[in-house]
């Protein structure tokens, strides 16, 4: 038998998943919850791995959850670090045209940051650039002064502190190794043991897809990851940058290039590149999964995405290994910078769905099926919008659960 009952599992203690749980919690106190994780403590993947940029919304496809929650999403995210003292500064950015061939995208970002909602977008000539970022190169620029920092480590530590004191149980090293459908419930086998539950919740990122499979989901997607390597400006350095310093994006990619981000704490980092990692969870060049590896490598649609990307992919790879070629692609923000003047950093693994045709999923992808609620696909902005993509996905889980208050 189980050695624990709950009406509702959630599976995945990232921002996501804590953000849902914070929200049930709120909205369905009668409810025992519990949100279980792998690791020893919250946020410890792609939740604390990461620039700690408040997106504007001004990237996303017009129309999009994306866009719509994101936009929505860091109105109400700068709204809770002010409510809880969490580390905030809005301190927006510009996107820079480096040659004339981008100033048609960097209008098309400024038509689609106007649709999406946003104020006081500003086309920038080069004079007026160089006011805001005196070291940028670039012939023009779009300044999004809406665009912010935060710590997302200490927004998810926030969310588990609100969820366990609406009486919600957070259980750390317990990763999920099985799910088996009784008629009533689901039993959801840990490593700290089993668990019983009427629902369950799948917020486990990059594993949400192996999750939904343990379920005895058929989904059509594959979440493959994608390894953000970073620089530090050393200290002598960071003045070149005094917010944040972005390049207009390539279209077919849901990735920004490479940027500076001032952080929130103090210090400024020049990244990430790109590379398809090796390791669901492979921060490092050499973390190497046999069984990752294998699982891409199987899927059809890895293969039609290498068929259509592979010259770009080769590109990330190149900057990954010589930093020369990560150096020159600063360049073109900051020309003064220099080799000596980055020194490593950490790294982020983003998860990515990808599709059998080969195709990048683009929004995020929520799907119902047995008692189960499945995220398969909530990649950035995902921390932007966690308050209101947990809210989604709550009242997802109504409807689907038919949750009473």
């Amino acid at each position: 038998m189980p050695d624990r009952q709950f009406d509702i599992v959630v599976i995945g203690a990232g921002i996501v998943g804590l953000s849902a749980a914070m929200h049930l919690a709120q909205s369905f106190p009668r409810l025992k919850l519990a949100v279980i994780e792998k690791e020893s403590g919250v946020a410890r993947h792609q939740s604390s791995h990461n620039s700690g940029v408040i997106h504007s919304g001004i990237y996303y496809k017009p129309g999009s959850l994306k866009a719509r929650l994101c936009v929505e999403g860091a109105a109400a995210m700068k709204a809770f670090c002010c409510d809880h003292s969490l580390p905030i500064d809005v301190c927006g950015k510009v996107i820079v045209a480096a040659t004339e061939n981008e100033l048609q995208a960097l209008h098309a970002l400024l038509d689609r940051g106007r649709i999406n909602g946003l104020d006081g977008l500003q086309l920038l000539n080069r004079e007026q650039l160089l006011e805001r970022e005196p070291h940028c190169s670039g012939i023009n620029a779009l300044f999004v002064p809406m665009t912010g920092i935060t710590d997302y480590a200490s927004v998810s530590e926030k969310y588990a502190e609100i969820f366990q004191a609406q009486g919600g149980s957070l259980i750390t090293s317990a990763e999920v190794i099985g799910l088996r459908k009784c008629v009533r419930e689901t039993i959801v086998h840990t490593r700290q043991g089993d668990l019983s539950s009427q629902y369950v919740i799948n917020c486990a990122g990059l594993f949400s897809d192996r999750v939904g499979r343990m379920a005895g989901h058929p989904s059509n997607i594959m979440v493959v990851p994608f390894r953000g390597e970073y620089y530090d400006l050393v200290p002598s350095k960071q003045h070149l940058v005094r917010a944040l310093i972005y390049p207009v994006p390539d279209p077919r990619f849901p990735f920004l290039g490479v940027h500076f981000t001032r952080r929130v704490h103090g210090g400024v980092d020049a990244g990430p590149n790109a590379v398809l990692a090796l390791k669901r969870e492979g921060y490092c060049k050499t973390n190497i999964s046999a069984r990752d590896v294998f699982d891409e490598m199987r899927f059809p649609g890895f293969w039609r995405m290498a068929s259509r990307h592979w010259r770009a992919a080769a590109g990330e790879y190149y900057r990954s290994l010589h930093k020369a070629a990560f150096v020159k692609a600063l360049q073109r923000l900051l020309p003064e910078i220099t080799s000596a003047d980055l020194v490593p950093a950490g790294s982020g693994v983003r998860a990515q769905a990808l599709k059998r045709d080969g195709s990048l999923v683009d929004d995020f992808q929520f799907i119902c099926a047995d008692k189960m609620l499945h995220v398969y696909n909530v990649p950035s902005p995902a921390a932007t919008a966690s308050l209101v993509v947990g809210r989604a996905i709550m009242q997802m889980a109504q409807r689907a659960f038919d949750l009473v208050p």
